[in-house]
């Protein structure tokens, strides 16, 4: 429950007015419809004390409940990088630089390094997919094996299929 001020409670604060107790005017000050009764605990020695001063400052028509504002519902649970493009060797390549950025840059900054200039030589399946291999072994040894396996089977959603002979 938050809790605002009423027209009465305004009048109460202006200069040269002053028909409450100093306790009873600080809590007016402070319900500016952001705090609730446990945020004024501390003030009043005990929420207890607090919620008596607040239930006979409502009484008297000096504070007002106001509702917090209703919650959206929750969105359903998506990845933060959902993909639904084409297939590629670029597009591979671009997610492994995101992911080397992420990942190394900031815990191991020659590492990244090594990683960026082994993506730039990568020019064909092979040779990305030992990077990406590296890249996960690293991945799993920092992060764990479920974060490795994650980015690996979007790694695998993302590289061109094997054609067929």
């Amino acid at each position: 429950m938050f809790l605002i001020k009423t027209d009465k409670a305004h009048q109460e604060l202006q200069p040269g007015r002053r028909t409450l107790g100093q306790r009873e005017r600080a809590l007016l000050l402070m319900a500016n419809g952001h705090r609730s009764v446990t945020d004024f605990g501390e003030l009043f020695g005990g929420r207890e004390q607090a919620s008596r001063v607040a239930a006979q400052l409502m009484d008297t028509g000096y504070l007002q409940h106001r509702q917090p504002p209703p919650q959206p519902e929750p969105a359903a649970a998506v990845a933060a990088d959902v993909f639904d493009g084409k297939r590629s060797l670029a597009t591979t390549r671009m997610f492994l630089f995101d992911l080397c950025e992420r990942m190394f840059v900031r815990r191991d900054p020659l590492l990244a390094e090594r990683f960026r200039e082994a993506l730039r030589a990568a020019r064909d399946r092979e040779s990305m997919l030992a990077t990406a291999n590296a890249m996960l072994e690293a991945i799993e040894q920092a992060a764990g094996a479920e974060r490795a396996e994650s980015i690996r089977e979007r790694i695998d959603k993302l590289l061109p299929a094997l054609p067929l002979h």
